[in-house]
């Protein structure tokens, strides 16, 4: 039997995982901004900063961080000059070495995305871009989507309606066999893990992204008997 002491205890709750967010740029008025944005809307996370790919690199092993957001043009170590390449080089090595980080890309030079496309189609973390010309809401909900495993690649870097056999596969099990994830899950002999991850992949090829008062399964559906990909 509890005493009164017992019953009016209050009741200790286990105190939330602190996120970290790592934050890539050599420019620093652009990083600046990207600190302050993040700091209203995050003041909770821990915010660490790299402005070389080399020190991004260690920042992401002693750190481990929720998020990165990453600029492409950037210099491969402190003193040299700011290339494209040490970006996306660095961009390709994070999504080999770190598969579930989430990642936004904010760069002024999102079509040599491209370039990395098979990395990007095989990543399992969130993944999405955002132009540094546009506003910076738009930014904080690329942040959003990726923290939630979502994707978002620009049109630019697509390659048609190009699906992945597995891809496929979900489609014709969900609008074709009318199963949902976990029976979908079992069909393929994968997680409903990576079944969600499929879904993300889906839509981000067809161009079904969240709306307010939207369902996204069909939304997803009707988009793709549009583009032939179901009967």
């Amino acid at each position: 039997m509890l005493c009164a002491n017992e019953l009016t205890m209050p009741q200790i709750l286990p105190e939330p995982e602190k996120r970290t967010f790592l934050v890539v740029d050599d420019h620093a008025m652009v990083l600046g901004g990207t600190l302050n944005i993040l700091r209203q809307e995050y003041p909770e996370v821990e915010i660490v900063t790299a402005s070389t790919a080399q020190e991004a690199l260690e920042q992401i092993a002693q750190t481990t961080p929720n998020l990165a957001i990453v600029d492409l043009v950037m210099p491969e170590a402190m003193g040299e000059t700011a290339q494209a390449n040490s970006g996306l080089q660095l961009l390709k090595t994070l999504m080999e070495q770190y598969p579930s980080l989430n990642i936004v890309v904010q760069s002024a030079h999102v079509r040599t995305l491209v370039w990395l496309k098979p990395s990007i189609d095989n990543h399992m973390g969130g993944f999405t871009v955002v132009d540094k010309s546009q506003p910076m809401k738009d930014l904080l909900e690329m942040v959003d989507w990726a923290l939630h495993e979502r994707i978002y690649t620009p049109r630019e870097i697509r390659n048609g309606l190009q699906l992945k056999p597995a891809w496929m596969q979900v489609l014709q099990f969900a609008f074709q066999e009318s199963l949902q994830d976990i029976a979908i899950a079992k069909r393929m002999n994968v997680s409903e893990r990576t079944v969600q991850y499929y879904w993300y992949k889906i839509r981000d090829v067809l161009e079904v992204y969240p709306e307010d008062d939207k369902n996204l399964r069909i939304q997803t559906e009707v988009r793709a008997r549009e583009a032939g990909l179901i009967d």
